[in-house]
């Protein structure tokens, strides 16, 4: 049986997790290949105080956050959100990175055609 990792090694989107000191804990090689070896790292040091406030706030209140940017020509998505022990205690925090195309469709899948 696969480890949950092994899952996240050849997908086509950067993950990297963090505890909940914000300890770089994960990286699959898309996050490595992105942003340099950063395991064993505290994340801290490469985010500005708004962004620190920002990874507070998951840590503490629980809410997840999410945006997209533009960087070295590509759009992408970034989706953060807490993950919990099996106690439900936060214990760190997931961050997805997902390149997007300039135009993208979007499907209402609430209305009824």
């Amino acid at each position: 049986m696969k480890k949950i990792e092994d899952y996240f090694k050849g997908i086509g989107c950067a993950i990297t997790i963090c505890d909940i000191d914000c300890n770089i804990v994960y990286q699959n090689d898309k996050s490595v290949a992105v942003n340099g070896d950063m395991r064993g790292k505290n994340m801290l040091s490469c985010h500005n105080e708004r962004s620190r406030s920002i990874i507070q706030r998951i840590l503490s209140e629980g809410i997840s956050n999410s945006y997209t940017i533009s960087k070295k020509g590509q759009k992408k998505i970034i989706h953060q959100t807490p993950w919990q022990e099996a106690d439900g205690a936060i214990a760190g925090i997931i961050e997805f990175s997902i390149v997007i195309p300039e135009e993208m469709p979007h499907y209402d899948r609430d209305r009824v055609v």
